[in-house]
């Protein structure tokens, strides 16, 4: 009999830290099984914490222990790293490897790179926020997976990151060797994301090369694996991120999402010229809050305008992909952490014909 993840978690929540346990205060890092063997790290705020929590630790391991199918523990008290660093997870010998540090200027390399073990990378790209691009970016990932296809998000928004919570996921991924970075997974879809490694609410205040060398990390330095599809979801606008990807990485080609009114339109036209000037293929646009219909009475309302994307992508000769609606049920599934497209109803249905359509076209 293994020991499975919940009931070492819920083993762990029973172990008293300070005015919680040591789940409910989010103080469990890295935590893996691998047969009868677990690992885990303890990660306090600081050195001082660390050293009150050494009770807590030998009770963990202990609890565990305890848990049929469990031949051996090893837990690591660590404190918390700074910025960017990701959390320490132990090593075969004990103690704990290096930490790795996300934001460093980027290294040289000779022309773009492919990612080992991705097929297709695809960059979801707005030229203005608030049009739903993050929100477009996770269902179509999940859209993907859904449709039989091996599944990567990579969250390039790297001030605002949002990925980790309309996901559902708040773990830190590990590091073992203090180079590579162990994504998570959720629905389906393996994922990355710098707001994983960092507090809800800290901000990230880097320049543009900082913002380049952790973009950089995060498409080599993490084990994708093997993936039919990489989904990027690119900040708004066109900027040292944007550069960064075109001149760097092999990509498919970019989906633009706007909204249909003209002022994002504007925007939008100037998310195409970029990707024109930087040899990027626009793959496709899509237009996103296209309808609304009232869950009452069924009536259709064009809150921001409708079919303007459409006529766009006609007017420069690139696909239109498809019309995502607006619903209530998108905004609470994002902020549930479970992303609209793992369910049913018509706007899952959009994201499943808008996977359809990639994977027919050979684009995912």
């Amino acid at each position: 009999m293994t020991v499975t993840r919940d009931a070492a978690l819920k083993a762990l929540s029973a172990i008293p830290a300070g005015d919680g346990d040591l789940v409910s205060r989010d103080l469990v890092r890295a935590l893996t099984i691998e047969g009868g063997t677990v690992r885990f790290v303890i990660e306090a705020a600081s050195a001082e914490e660390a050293r009150t929590l050494e009770p807590a630790r030998q009770a963990a391991e202990a609890a565990l222990r305890a848990l049929p199918g469990v031949t051996a523990v090893s837990a690591v008290l660590t404190a918390h790293a700074a910025q960017g660093a990701a959390p320490r997870a132990p090593a075969p010998g004990g103690g704990a490897p290096p930490a790795l540090t996300i934001g460093r200027h980027p290294t040289p390399q000779a022309g773009p790179q492919r990612i080992a073990g991705v097929d297709r990378i695809l960059a979801v790209a707005s030229g203005k926020g608030g049009v739903g691009k993050s929100t477009v970016a996770s269902n179509l990932a999940v859209a993907l997976a859904r449709a039989g296809r091996r599944v990567g998000l990579l969250d390039a928004d790297i001030h605002g990151p949002s990925q980790p919570r309309m996901m559902g996921v708040s773990q830190r991924p590990a590091s073992p060797d203090g180079k590579t970075i162990i994504p998570l997974r959720a629905h389906g879809v393996t994922l990355m994301s710098l707001g994983l490694m960092l507090k809800d609410s800290e901000a990230v205040i880097w320049r543009g090369p900082m913002l380049m060398g952790a973009l950089q990390q995060l498409l080599t330095q993490v084990a994708w694996g093997e993936l039919d599809v990489l989904v990027v979801d690119l900040p708004p606008g066109t900027g040292d991120v944007q550069l960064t990807l075109c001149q760097r990485t092999h990509l498919t080609g970019a989906l633009v999402v706007s909204t249909p009114q003209d002022i994002a339109l504007l925007d939008a036209r100037r998310a195409i010229d970029m990707f024109a000037k930087l040899g990027t293929p626009v793959l496709g646009l899509i237009e996103n809050m296209s309808r609304y219909v009232c869950p009452n009475c069924g009536h259709e309302a064009h809150i921001f305008g409708h079919g303007g994307v459409r006529e766009e992508a006609e007017r420069i000769g690139v696909p239109f992909l498809g019309e995502i609606p607006l619903s209530l049920e998108v905004r609470l599934a994002g902020d549930s952490g479970t992303p609209v497209a793992a369910g049913e109803g018509p706007v899952a249905a959009a994201y499943r014909e808008l996977a359809a359509r990639l994977v027919g076209g050979g684009m995912a």
